[in-house]
């Protein structure tokens, strides 16, 4: 046993080492990650983990606006810049840019809030001003278990409730469990959504990540009406969904597109390390249970313990120790011009704002923000000021803007 663990403590030093090497060749800092891997697996393609570290030049601050949201989940904007927030017992608050909080939002479905489920990722219609639709995921408690659904309504003239609540979608089979659901939803720019579920975590359910016949462990495209839409990679294909869009995925909770190229990204946590960047393309495997660089919460190997597999997509970018990350936004605004099209992600276990600039679909530096606060930072957005907003599971929402 103490040679198993030399000879990981060493090889995990040639990792640090041939990163530190790759970072100093590309003009930037040391990683950003000082902490030595869980294990000693080979990345793939150099930068696609412990890439250099950048600062940012210019001043910028993130000011607490409030702390009296009760945890928060999903947060998107509102086009008169106010912002709607999901909190995970079940209710919706609308705040204001200075942190002014309405009352609960209520009348949606009930939710399992237990473990991980709640209510989840939030959007509003590209159309708000007209239509008044909200979109929304949440866990759904079900006689057969629990599971990943989306759903619809109308916010109220008062802003106090949501009308005509409609379920649109289910990732079924249910199970009777309380975590992995995913949850994260956003617009493409046809204006049907996309969404993410998770495996449920279980070693039973892990295998349905790579079933086509099953919604789980799935990035997911359907109309506002919850069918697949036209042109999915599957409609047509014997046993397999139609509404699904990639696979093979573990815990979706990062979805966004990038301003420029239009492609979506999404990330999801990996076991014990191994959380991923992924550039999501239709109809692609993205590995899960059968690859990847992550262990087992007991230190086991995961399967087989394979990282690279025909057939099966490479992360753009993986961390190891896990930093946990959650929703995510591409920046776009004028406010911070070194941060245009950077992508930042919020981060649970690791306790930041994670920045990272891409070029060429890799990441090329990482960068952490809001280190000293302490807090796990559940989703980000941007919004219509052009400044980012984040909120937290402590109950804070941050305004992350130019000083």
């Amino acid at each position: 046993m103490i040679n198993r663990i030399i000879g990981l403590t060493a090889a995990a030093t040639l990792v640090l080492a041939s990163h530190s090497l790759f970072a100093q060749q590309a003009g930037l800092g040391a990683p950003v990650e000082t902490k030595e891997p869980n294990s000693n697996y080979k990345s793939a393609f150099a930068g696609q983990t412990r890439v250099g570290s950048i600062k940012t030049k210019a001043a910028y601050e993130g000011k607490v606006l409030t702390e009296a949201l009760k945890s928060p989940w999903g947060i998107t904007s509102l086009p008169d810049g106010r912002l709607l927030i999901t909190e995970k017992a079940g209710t919706m608050r609308i705040a204001t840019p200075e942190g002014k909080l309405s009352e609960a939002i209520t009348g949606l479905p009930a939710v399992n809030s237990a473990g991980q489920g709640g209510l989840l990722g939030v959007r509003v219609d590209p159309a708000f001003e007209k239509t008044r639709m909200v979109y929304w995921v949440f866990a759904e408690p079900s006689d057969n278990g629990n599971l990943t659904a989306v759903a619809k309504g109308k916010l109220s003239a008062d802003e106090k409730k949501i009308e005509n609540p409609t379920v649109i979608y289910r990732a079924t089979p249910a199970y009777k469990g309380t975590l992995h659901y995913g949850g994260r939803i956003l617009f493409d720019k046809q204006g049907n959504l996309i969404i993410s579920t998770g495996e449920r975590s279980d070693k039973v359910t892990r295998p349905q990540a790579q079933s086509l016949n099953s919604g789980l462990g799935k990035v997911i495209r359907i109309t506002t009406d919850g069918k697949p839409v036209s042109g999915n990679p599957f409609i047509g294909k014997d046993g397999a969904r139609p509404e699904l869009y990639s696979y093979g995925h573990r815990n979706v909770q990062g979805l966004a597109l990038h301003p420029v190229t239009g492609d979506l990204w999404e990330n999801e946590f990996g076991p014990r390390g191994g959380d991923e960047l992924n550039r999501v393309e239709p109809g692609k495997n993205y590995g899960w249970p059968t690859i990847t660089y992550g262990i087992e919460y007991s230190g086991q190997k995961v399967g087989e313990a394979i990282q690279q597999q025909a057939g099966l997509e490479q992360p753009v970018y993986y961390w190891d120790p896990s930093v946990s990350p959650s929703g995510m936004t591409f920046y776009t605004g004028d406010q911070m011009p070194e941060w245009k099209n950077n992508l930042f992600i919020g981060t649970l276990s690791g306790m930041h704002i994670a920045r990272l600039i891409i070029e060429n679909n890799r990441v090329v530096a990482e960068e952490r923000l809001l280190t000293e606060d302490y807090q796990r930072f559940r989703d980000i957005t941007q919004g219509k000021d052009g400044a980012l907003y984040t909120v937290t599971d402590q109950g804070r929402l941050y305004r992350i803007a130019k000083k």
